[in-house]
């Protein structure tokens, strides 16, 4: 099968010239879990050419009730290579840069460097790396949208792109404002959020957790549609380009 068929429906909507931009993008998407993964499937569904994922997690028996690589037989497994197996079945000519990987703090700046990106796709739930990774792509000039929390919350209709500035009832929003503001980066940040209070009863303490002190009870459709909300405003910015 050819390109130009699996990509018809997709043409028709899109045109040649769009198809086109898609397909020479490359987008880092850091974080594949339950936001990242179904944001980086839309992607390649959608016809980006290039790729590169940075996650250094295995599936876990807690990760089947809403993340895509996750099923009983890929227990154990890491995340990425899962993801590749099935992202290159979908397009064969995807060209795929795997990085199984913590991303620390201080090598965000690194990352960025490391190829030309033309956009960034921020699906880490963890504080600090997010934040670094996002403080650096600023200072880069290298377009980025980034998740917030999709935890302890069940209402898909109050999912909402925003400026991160302008989010609410969100905590990771605000402690991601609390660095951005420290680190004197009040730039503008596209963000995915949802304006649903959080459910207190959700969220327990954990230990034991790389840079975690709390997790948040989920469910399996909220993280599935915040990857298609990233993936959409991708897709939409590189027809702009």
């Amino acid at each position: 099968m050819s390109a130009q068929e699996w990509m018809e429906r997709t043409s028709l909507l899109l045109g040649s010239e769009g198809i086109g931009r898609l397909g020479r993008a490359h987008v880092l998407v850091v974080g594949t879990g339950g936001v990242g993964a179904w944001a980086s499937e839309m992607l390649v569904r959608a016809g980006i050419g290039h790729l590169t994922f940075v996650d250094a997690d295995r599936v876990q028996p807690s990760n089947i009730n809403r993340q895509l690589c996750a099923l009983h037989s890929t227990i154990g497994e890491e995340k990425v290579r899962v993801l590749e197996r099935r992202f290159k079945d979908i397009n064969p000519e995807l060209d795929l840069t795997l990085r199984t990987e913590y991303l620390e703090e201080h090598r965000a700046g690194e990352l960025l460097d490391s190829a030309d990106f033309d956009f960034v796709v921020d699906a880490i739930d963890t504080i600090a790396p997010k934040c670094a990774l996002i403080i650096a792509a600023m200072k880069r000039h290298i377009k980025v949208v980034s998740s917030m929390g999709a935890g302890a919350k069940t209402d898909l209709t109050q999912i909402r792109f925003a400026d991160v500035w302008s989010t609410y009832h969100c905590g990771l929003s605000k402690a991601v404002r609390t660095r951005l503001k420290r680190a004197g980066m009040r730039h503008p940040l596209p963000v995915v959020f949802c304006t649903q209070q959080t459910d207190p009863a959700a969220v327990v303490k954990v230990d034991g957790e790389r840079n975690k002190k709390t997790t948040a009870g989920t469910v399996s459709y909220m993280p599935a549609v915040f990857g298609c909300y990233l993936a959409q405003y991708v897709i939409n910015s590189l027809q702009k380009v």
